[in-house]
Protein backbone atom coordinates (compact mmCIF):
# COMPACT_ATOMS: atom_id res chain seq x y z
CA UNK A 1 0.00 0.00 0.00
CA UNK A 2 1.45 3.21 -0.79
CA UNK A 3 -0.16 6.77 -0.47
CA UNK A 4 3.10 9.12 -1.78
CA UNK A 5 5.28 8.23 -4.48
CA UNK A 6 8.77 8.83 -5.07
CA UNK A 7 7.95 12.11 -5.91
CA UNK A 8 5.87 12.78 -3.46
CA UNK A 9 2.43 13.06 -5.16
CA UNK A 10 -0.22 11.79 -3.17
CA UNK A 11 -3.17 9.53 -4.58
CA UNK A 12 -5.31 6.69 -3.45
CA UNK A 13 -5.35 3.19 -4.94
CA UNK A 14 -9.06 1.68 -5.09
CA UNK A 15 -8.09 -1.03 -3.73
CA UNK A 16 -6.74 0.84 -0.51
CA UNK A 17 -9.47 3.40 -0.21
CA UNK A 18 -10.31 2.68 3.29
CA UNK A 19 -6.99 3.70 4.72
CA UNK A 20 -7.34 7.35 3.11
CA UNK A 21 -10.16 8.07 5.44
CA UNK A 22 -7.13 8.38 8.31
CA UNK A 23 -4.79 10.87 6.43
CA UNK A 24 -7.35 13.05 5.16
CA UNK A 25 -7.80 14.03 9.47
CA UNK A 26 -4.53 15.28 9.37
CA UNK A 27 -3.86 18.87 9.22
CA UNK A 28 -0.65 20.79 7.93
CA UNK A 29 0.61 21.03 11.29
CA UNK A 30 0.58 16.91 11.54
CA UNK A 31 2.74 16.49 8.13
CA UNK A 32 5.41 19.16 9.74
CA UNK A 33 5.40 17.36 13.02
CA UNK A 34 6.27 14.52 11.27
CA UNK A 35 9.17 15.83 8.60
CA UNK A 36 10.22 17.36 11.96
CA UNK A 37 10.66 14.25 13.86
CA UNK A 38 12.21 12.07 10.64
CA UNK A 39 14.61 14.92 10.26
CA UNK A 40 15.72 15.41 13.80
CA UNK A 41 15.84 11.23 14.38
CA UNK A 42 18.25 11.00 11.54
CA UNK A 43 20.46 14.19 12.77
CA UNK A 44 20.34 12.28 16.10
CA UNK A 45 21.41 8.86 14.37
CA UNK A 46 24.31 10.17 13.04
CA UNK A 47 25.22 12.22 16.21
CA UNK A 48 25.26 8.94 17.80
CA UNK A 49 27.24 6.93 15.01
CA UNK A 50 30.11 9.30 16.05
CA UNK A 51 29.93 9.29 19.62
CA UNK A 52 30.58 5.83 18.90
CA UNK A 53 33.23 6.37 16.87
CA UNK A 54 34.89 8.59 19.07
CA UNK A 55 34.27 5.44 22.02
CA UNK A 56 31.53 7.48 23.82
CA UNK A 57 29.15 3.79 23.26
CA UNK A 58 30.11 0.52 23.06
CA UNK A 59 28.08 -0.04 20.18
CA UNK A 60 25.12 1.82 18.31
CA UNK A 61 22.58 0.35 16.09
CA UNK A 62 21.66 2.80 13.45
CA UNK A 63 18.26 3.34 11.78
CA UNK A 64 18.97 5.60 8.91
CA UNK A 65 16.43 4.62 5.58
CA UNK A 66 13.90 3.62 8.09
CA UNK A 67 12.45 6.86 9.70
CA UNK A 68 8.97 7.05 7.66
CA UNK A 69 8.43 3.73 9.52
CA UNK A 70 9.18 4.36 12.60
CA UNK A 71 7.52 8.22 12.50
CA UNK A 72 4.66 7.34 10.72
CA UNK A 73 3.63 4.04 12.52
CA UNK A 74 4.61 5.48 15.63
CA UNK A 75 1.76 8.72 15.26
CA UNK A 76 -0.56 5.74 14.40
CA UNK A 77 -0.32 4.74 18.08
CA UNK A 78 -2.81 5.75 20.06
CA UNK A 79 -2.49 7.79 23.42
CA UNK A 80 -3.07 4.59 25.82
CA UNK A 81 -1.60 1.67 23.63
CA UNK A 82 1.30 0.00 25.03
CA UNK A 83 4.53 -0.36 22.17
CA UNK A 84 7.72 -3.44 22.73
CA UNK A 85 10.35 -2.21 20.71
CA UNK A 86 13.01 -4.27 19.03
CA UNK A 87 16.62 -2.32 19.44
CA UNK A 88 16.64 0.30 16.56
CA UNK A 89 13.52 1.86 17.48
CA UNK A 90 14.47 5.41 17.72
CA UNK A 91 11.78 6.96 15.73
CA UNK A 92 9.19 5.37 17.24
CA UNK A 93 10.56 6.20 20.72
CA UNK A 94 10.70 10.08 20.04
CA UNK A 95 6.92 10.13 18.73
CA UNK A 96 6.17 8.74 22.22
CA UNK A 97 8.40 11.19 24.50
CA UNK A 98 10.90 8.92 25.36
CA UNK A 99 14.77 11.01 26.56
CA UNK A 100 16.41 9.61 23.52
CA UNK A 101 19.39 10.16 26.03
CA UNK A 102 18.34 7.14 28.05
CA UNK A 103 19.24 4.99 24.61
CA UNK A 104 22.32 6.47 24.20
CA UNK A 105 23.08 5.46 28.03
CA UNK A 106 22.02 2.03 27.05
CA UNK A 107 24.34 1.59 24.87
CA UNK A 108 26.97 3.55 26.58
CA UNK A 109 26.31 0.64 29.21
CA UNK A 110 25.36 3.08 32.10
CA UNK A 111 21.73 1.92 31.92
CA UNK A 112 19.25 -1.08 31.21
CA UNK A 113 17.36 1.49 29.23
CA UNK A 114 16.30 4.30 31.34
CA UNK A 115 12.36 5.16 30.60
CA UNK A 116 9.60 4.01 32.84
CA UNK A 117 7.08 1.61 30.56
CA UNK A 118 4.42 2.56 33.30
CA UNK A 119 4.70 6.17 32.44
CA UNK A 120 5.66 6.30 28.79
CA UNK A 121 4.47 2.90 27.31
CA UNK A 122 7.01 2.56 25.26
CA UNK A 123 9.00 -0.93 26.87
CA UNK A 124 12.26 -1.76 27.27
CA UNK A 125 14.48 -2.04 24.17
CA UNK A 126 14.36 -6.12 23.73
CA UNK A 127 18.48 -6.88 23.18
CA UNK A 128 17.81 -10.97 23.16
CA UNK A 129 16.24 -10.23 19.61
CA UNK A 130 12.48 -11.81 19.11
CA UNK A 131 11.21 -12.17 22.94
CA UNK A 132 9.35 -8.65 22.41
CA UNK A 133 7.09 -10.33 19.79
CA UNK A 134 6.06 -12.88 22.94
CA UNK A 135 6.34 -10.23 25.65
CA UNK A 136 3.49 -7.90 23.72
CA UNK A 137 1.10 -10.88 22.84
CA UNK A 138 1.35 -11.57 26.63
CA UNK A 139 0.72 -8.20 27.51
CA UNK A 140 -2.40 -8.21 24.85
CA UNK A 141 -3.64 -11.67 26.35
CA UNK A 142 -3.99 -9.54 29.74
CA UNK A 143 -5.89 -6.69 27.98
CA UNK A 144 -8.35 -9.41 26.82
CA UNK A 145 -8.68 -10.93 30.10
CA UNK A 146 -9.28 -7.34 32.26
CA UNK A 147 -11.96 -6.36 29.51
CA UNK A 148 -9.76 -3.81 28.23
CA UNK A 149 -10.63 -4.37 24.53
CA UNK A 150 -13.81 -3.66 22.49
CA UNK A 151 -15.81 -2.17 24.95
CA UNK A 152 -16.16 1.10 22.69
CA UNK A 153 -15.00 3.22 25.83
CA UNK A 154 -12.00 5.28 24.53
CA UNK A 155 -10.55 5.16 28.02
CA UNK A 156 -10.75 2.13 28.80
CA UNK A 157 -9.49 -0.06 25.40
CA UNK A 158 -6.17 -0.71 24.58
CA UNK A 159 -4.19 -2.15 22.00
CA UNK A 160 -0.47 -3.20 21.57
CA UNK A 161 2.07 -2.77 19.03
CA UNK A 162 5.22 -4.43 18.62
CA UNK A 163 8.05 -4.02 16.20
CA UNK A 164 10.87 -6.35 14.61
CA UNK A 165 12.72 -7.51 11.63
CA UNK A 166 12.43 -9.30 8.46
CA UNK A 167 15.41 -11.68 9.89
CA UNK A 168 13.55 -11.79 13.26
CA UNK A 169 10.51 -13.23 11.46
CA UNK A 170 12.87 -16.76 11.16
CA UNK A 171 13.01 -17.30 15.15
CA UNK A 172 10.35 -19.08 16.97
CA UNK A 173 9.60 -16.63 19.08
CA UNK A 174 7.89 -14.87 16.48
CA UNK A 175 5.71 -17.88 15.66
CA UNK A 176 4.53 -18.86 18.86
CA UNK A 177 3.48 -15.40 19.10
CA UNK A 178 1.59 -15.50 15.96
CA UNK A 179 0.01 -18.48 17.31
CA UNK A 180 -1.08 -16.99 20.75
CA UNK A 181 -2.10 -13.90 19.53
CA UNK A 182 -4.36 -15.59 16.70
CA UNK A 183 -5.96 -18.14 19.17
CA UNK A 184 -6.51 -15.35 22.20
CA UNK A 185 -7.61 -12.59 19.39
CA UNK A 186 -5.37 -10.37 20.94
CA UNK A 187 -5.64 -6.25 20.46
CA UNK A 188 -2.45 -6.58 18.83
CA UNK A 189 -0.12 -5.46 15.31
CA UNK A 190 2.87 -6.80 14.94
CA UNK A 191 4.85 -4.38 12.67
CA UNK A 192 7.46 -5.83 10.91
CA UNK A 193 10.72 -3.33 9.56
CA UNK A 194 11.97 -5.57 6.63
CA UNK A 195 14.85 -3.60 5.81
CA UNK A 196 16.01 -6.51 3.02
CA UNK A 197 18.78 -7.49 5.31
CA UNK A 198 19.10 -9.55 8.64
CA UNK A 199 23.00 -8.79 9.32
CA UNK A 200 24.51 -10.59 6.48
CA UNK A 201 22.01 -12.36 5.27
CA UNK A 202 19.11 -11.33 2.97
CA UNK A 203 15.91 -11.61 3.22
CA UNK A 204 15.32 -13.73 0.44
CA UNK A 205 17.28 -16.49 2.72
CA UNK A 206 14.85 -15.81 5.46
CA UNK A 207 11.68 -16.73 3.25
CA UNK A 208 10.06 -17.70 0.11
CA UNK A 209 7.08 -15.97 0.17
CA UNK A 210 6.35 -12.11 0.96
CA UNK A 211 7.12 -11.94 5.12
CA UNK A 212 2.84 -10.04 5.65
CA UNK A 213 1.63 -13.50 4.38
CA UNK A 214 3.66 -15.09 7.27
CA UNK A 215 0.77 -14.76 10.04
CA UNK A 216 -1.81 -16.23 7.83
CA UNK A 217 -1.14 -20.08 8.29
CA UNK A 218 -1.69 -19.38 12.17
CA UNK A 219 -4.74 -16.63 11.81
CA UNK A 220 -2.81 -13.79 11.92
CA UNK A 221 -4.02 -11.65 8.24
CA UNK A 222 -1.54 -8.99 6.99
CA UNK A 223 -1.06 -6.07 4.62
CA UNK A 224 2.59 -4.91 3.17
CA UNK A 225 2.86 -0.79 3.20
CA UNK A 226 5.54 0.94 1.55
CA UNK A 227 8.17 1.59 4.60
CA UNK A 228 9.30 5.05 3.20
CA UNK A 229 6.01 6.54 2.77
CA UNK A 230 5.57 8.29 6.37
CA UNK A 231 1.57 8.58 5.33
CA UNK A 232 1.18 5.00 4.49
CA UNK A 233 2.75 3.36 7.01
CA UNK A 234 0.63 6.10 9.50
CA UNK A 235 -2.42 5.21 8.01
CA UNK A 236 -2.17 1.47 7.87
CA UNK A 237 -0.70 1.76 11.80
CA UNK A 238 -4.00 3.88 13.14
CA UNK A 239 -6.50 1.35 11.28
CA UNK A 240 -5.24 -1.38 12.57
CA UNK A 241 -4.79 -0.37 16.12
CA UNK A 242 -8.04 1.05 15.65
CA UNK A 243 -9.27 -2.66 14.94
CA UNK A 244 -7.17 -4.29 17.57
CA UNK A 245 -9.00 -1.79 19.73
CA UNK A 246 -12.13 -2.76 18.88
CA UNK A 247 -11.94 -6.14 19.48
CA UNK A 248 -11.04 -7.51 15.49
CA UNK A 249 -8.05 -9.09 16.82
CA UNK A 250 -4.07 -9.17 15.25
CA UNK A 251 -2.81 -7.79 12.20
CA UNK A 252 0.92 -8.48 10.72
CA UNK A 253 1.72 -5.59 9.10
CA UNK A 254 5.24 -5.63 6.26
CA UNK A 255 6.62 -2.23 6.02
CA UNK A 256 9.07 -2.16 2.76
CA UNK A 257 11.91 -0.36 3.50
CA UNK A 258 15.85 -0.67 3.91
CA UNK A 259 18.70 -0.02 5.82
CA UNK A 260 21.18 2.66 4.35
CA UNK A 261 23.81 1.98 6.84
CA UNK A 262 25.17 -0.90 8.65
CA UNK A 263 23.39 -3.59 10.89
CA UNK A 264 25.19 -1.69 13.97
CA UNK A 265 28.77 0.05 13.98
CA UNK A 266 30.50 -3.26 14.71
CA UNK A 267 29.12 -4.11 10.93
CA UNK A 268 30.39 -3.50 7.67
CA UNK A 269 27.70 -3.64 5.31
CA UNK A 270 30.32 -3.25 1.77
CA UNK A 271 31.47 -6.65 2.45
CA UNK A 272 27.91 -7.95 1.83
CA UNK A 273 25.87 -5.61 -0.56
CA UNK A 274 26.27 -3.97 -3.81
CA UNK A 275 26.88 -0.24 -4.12
CA UNK A 276 23.99 -0.53 -6.84
CA UNK A 277 21.30 -1.93 -4.63
CA UNK A 278 22.20 0.90 -1.82
CA UNK A 279 21.94 3.83 -4.45
CA UNK A 280 18.90 2.24 -5.89
CA UNK A 281 16.86 2.76 -2.03
CA UNK A 282 18.55 5.85 -1.33
CA UNK A 283 17.00 7.64 -4.47
CA UNK A 284 13.55 6.27 -2.03
CA UNK A 285 14.76 8.24 0.36
CA UNK A 286 11.68 8.71 3.20
CA UNK A 287 13.17 11.84 4.28
CA UNK A 288 13.34 13.32 0.64
CA UNK A 289 10.62 11.74 -0.83
CA UNK A 290 8.07 13.89 2.05
CA UNK A 291 9.70 17.07 1.29
CA UNK A 292 9.03 16.80 -1.66
CA UNK A 293 5.50 16.52 -0.93
CA UNK A 294 5.53 19.17 1.68
CA UNK A 295 7.07 21.72 -0.79
CA UNK A 296 3.98 20.89 -3.53
CA UNK A 297 1.36 21.66 -0.73
CA UNK A 298 3.45 25.06 -0.26
CA UNK A 299 5.31 24.72 2.54
CA UNK A 300 8.60 27.11 2.09
CA UNK A 301 12.00 26.70 2.98
CA UNK A 302 11.87 28.96 6.29
CA UNK A 303 10.41 25.29 7.88
CA UNK A 304 13.47 23.13 6.30
CA UNK A 305 15.74 25.70 7.72
CA UNK A 306 14.30 25.65 11.28
CA UNK A 307 14.01 21.73 10.86
CA UNK A 308 17.79 21.98 10.01
CA UNK A 309 19.11 24.38 13.06
CA UNK A 310 16.55 21.97 15.26
CA UNK A 311 18.53 19.11 14.35
CA UNK A 312 22.14 20.37 14.79
CA UNK A 313 20.64 21.84 18.16
CA UNK A 314 19.64 18.06 19.11
CA UNK A 315 23.05 16.66 18.06
CA UNK A 316 24.94 19.33 20.15
CA UNK A 317 23.09 18.32 23.17
CA UNK A 318 23.43 15.38 23.00
CA UNK A 319 26.93 15.59 22.18
CA UNK A 320 27.62 17.74 25.53
CA UNK A 321 25.03 15.45 27.28
CA UNK A 322 27.43 12.46 26.44
CA UNK A 323 30.53 13.86 27.14
CA UNK A 324 28.76 15.01 30.78
CA UNK A 325 28.24 11.49 31.85
CA UNK A 326 29.60 10.20 35.21
CA UNK A 327 30.25 6.15 35.48
CA UNK A 328 27.42 4.63 37.63
CA UNK A 329 28.20 3.21 41.33
CA UNK A 330 29.01 -0.40 40.92
CA UNK A 331 26.65 -1.35 43.58
CA UNK A 332 24.06 0.23 41.40
CA UNK A 333 24.12 -3.57 39.66
CA UNK A 334 21.71 -5.06 42.90
CA UNK A 335 19.25 -2.27 43.25
CA UNK A 336 16.70 -4.00 40.03
CA UNK A 337 17.51 -7.56 40.31
CA UNK A 338 14.55 -8.34 41.80
CA UNK A 339 11.26 -6.41 42.95
CA UNK A 340 11.72 -7.25 46.44
CA UNK A 341 14.99 -7.21 48.83
CA UNK A 342 16.55 -10.29 47.98
CA UNK A 343 18.91 -12.19 50.95
CA UNK A 344 21.16 -13.18 48.77
CA UNK A 345 21.56 -9.60 46.77
CA UNK A 346 21.99 -8.13 50.13
CA UNK A 347 24.54 -10.69 50.96
CA UNK A 348 26.87 -9.69 47.61
CA UNK A 349 25.86 -5.80 48.39
CA UNK A 350 27.39 -5.97 51.89
CA UNK A 351 30.80 -7.96 50.42
CA UNK A 352 30.90 -4.99 47.49
CA UNK A 353 30.94 -2.09 49.80
CA UNK A 354 33.18 -4.04 52.48
CA UNK A 355 35.62 -4.63 49.49
CA UNK A 356 35.40 -0.83 48.60
CA UNK A 357 36.12 0.53 52.38
CA UNK A 358 39.10 -1.86 52.66
CA UNK A 359 40.44 0.02 49.87
CA UNK A 360 40.00 2.95 51.59
CA UNK A 361 36.86 3.86 49.76
CA UNK A 362 38.30 3.71 46.66
CA UNK A 363 36.33 1.93 43.41
CA UNK A 364 38.73 1.25 40.86
CA UNK A 365 36.55 0.75 38.47
CA UNK A 366 34.80 3.99 39.13
CA UNK A 367 36.91 6.63 39.32
CA UNK A 368 34.51 9.36 38.11
CA UNK A 369 34.24 11.08 35.12
CA UNK A 370 36.25 10.26 32.06
CA UNK A 371 35.78 11.37 28.41
CA UNK A 372 35.73 7.23 26.92
CA UNK A 373 33.15 6.03 29.56
CA UNK A 374 35.12 2.98 29.98
CA UNK A 375 37.39 3.29 32.69
CA UNK A 376 40.12 4.31 30.19
CA UNK A 377 41.44 7.76 29.74
CA UNK A 378 40.91 10.16 26.78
Amino acid sequence: MQLLSVDGDFSVPKEHAGYAEFVRDLREADFLKFYRDMARIRRFDNEATALQRQGQMGLWVPAIGQEAAQIGSGYGVGPNDHIFPSYREHGVAITHGVDLMSIVKMFRGVNHGGWNPNETRFHLYAIVLGTQALHATGYAMGLNFEGRVGTGIPENDLAVITYFGDGATAEGDISEAFLFAATHKTPQVFFCQNNQWAISSPVGTQTTVPLFKRGEGFGVPGVRVDGNDVLACYAVTKKHMDDARAGLGPTLVEALTYRIGAHTTSDDPSKYRDADEVAHWQAKDPISRFEKFLRKQGVGQDFFDEVEQAGNDLAAELREATFALKEPALEDMFDHVYSEPHPLIEEQRAWLLGYEESLGGHNPNNDGDNSLGYGGTA
